[in-house]
């Protein structure tokens, strides 16, 4: 059950000219973006960069000290283990980083974040970050399901654009989740010029598009270009349409908890491969399309919307905000739907018992079907009727 900490160790002492980027690199420097450069890596206006050996060096002394809260903003714990075991390499060690952005606007519901690396080789990988735990951030991930485009994914094709100018040899972009999705969709977006200089484009278990995107001209050119990866029992990786094949890596986790790249199981010089996705995830896969088939995209935003309200009225603006204050929260968000309109509660019911109508249709997918509890084995194993909706009515 090799790591990229395992691969590190393997191929730390080679340099990108004898041994060649590969997707190992690519789910390491992925990673990588969800560290809090700001104040370490320079601006994309900024002409300097600055090896990883030297970040590391500033990143441990913030740490230590606590400078701007940096603890709280690390949101993976094997993260300063990875900069400084990257810093200590001579394959990761002098490679140089510069152009960190790291822009959250809540009125504008975008989260995002990317840097570029120079890895030495002549060419250089621009790397978008996933979604944080800010609510701002899954908001904009959620408004992907009736939106032809986010802010984020625009803001991707502007910074693509603009480092692009920076560089004069040949172009990788990638990222993981919420960052995979920004890197293809400004490689799709970013115009001829660009497209050209792209060797590779990494979406590591990211979200897909609206149909819109994928029909498109400019995905169509970049297509085969596409490397996207996913665990077998991805969840994320899964939504919407993506319009390209997808690799399906083994992980050492299991549930949600796959979509953390540090699970991802590896070799020496790529990722190991699984014939397909578990029948959990394909399960998810379809309720989840056939969910989001039967509502447009109005009762979709209306929906999105609404559940967001009731969240933001706990007063917290992460996730571990919300965790931390749990019981006050709750209280303000209960308060919150109590105070909402009666179209509103009832759109939140319809919308919820149109996911477990789905489930319950898709249930043949699981090939477990006698072992739920919506079975009746007293009829021949034909479903319960339930008025998921009346059920729900008690709640919401």
């Amino acid at each position: 059950m090799a790591n990229l900490f395992d691969y590190l160790a393997w191929r730390g002492d080679l340099d990108f000219e004898k041994s060649p980027f590969n997707p190992v690199d690519n789910i390491i420097f992925s990673q990588l973006s969800y560290l809090p450069f700001d104040g370490i890596v320079p601006g994309p206006d900024e002409k300097d960069g600055i090896s990883i050996r030297l970040a590391a060096s500033i990143f441990n002394e913030k740490l230590e000290n606590n400078t701007s809260h940096i603890k709280s903003s690390v949101m993976f714990k094997e993260d300063p283990l990875l900069i400084n075991t990257l810093a200590s390499s001579s394959r990761f060690g002098d490679c140089r980083l510069l152009g960190y952005v790291n822009h959250i606007d809540t009125v504008r519901e975008i989260q995002f974040s990317a840097y570029c690396v120079y890895t030495g080789d002549d060419s250089c990988f621009i790397v978008f970050r996933g979604t944080d735990f800010t609510f701002v951030g899954w908001k904009e991930d959620f408004n992907m399901s009736f939106n032809d485009s986010v802010p984020a994914q625009l803001e991707a094709v502007e910074y693509l654009k603009k480092m692009a100018l920076r560089f004069k040899g040949p172009l990788r972009v990638g990222g993981h989740s919420k960052g995979g999705n920004l890197a293809v969709y400004a490689a799709a977006n970013c115009g001829e010029k660009v497209q050209k200089r792209i060797t590779e484009i990494y979406s590591n278990d990211a979200p897909g598009f609206h149909e819109s995107v994928i029909s498109g001209a400019g995905f169509v050119k970049i297509r085969d270009r596409v490397h996207s990866f996913i665990p077998q029992s991805s969840v994320v990786g899964m939504l919407l349409e993506h319009g390209c094949d997808y690799s399906v890596i083994k992980s050492s986790k299991i549930g949600l908890l796959q979509h953390e790249l540090y699970s991802w199981e590896v070799t020496r010089n790529d990722m190991v491969h699984v014939d397909e996705v578990t029948v959990g995830s394909r399960f998810v896969d379809k309720t989840l399309r056939t969910w989001i088939a039967a509502l447009n995209d109005k009762d979709r935003e209306k929906f999105i919307n609404a559940l967001f309200s009731i969240l933001s009225a706990s007063r917290a603006k992460s996730i571990p905000e919300l965790e931390k204050n749990w019981l006050k929260a709750a209280g303000r968000m209960l308060k919150s739907l109590g105070n909402t309109d009666e179209s509103t509660r009832h759109l939140l019911r319809k919308t919820l018992a149109e996911l477990f109508n789905a489930a319950r249709r898709n249930i043949d997918t699981f090939e477990i079907v006698q072992k739920i509890s919506l079975i009746n084995p007293s009829s021949n194993r034909k479903p319960i009727e339930i008025d998921i909706e009346a059920k729900l009515a008690d709640y919401v």
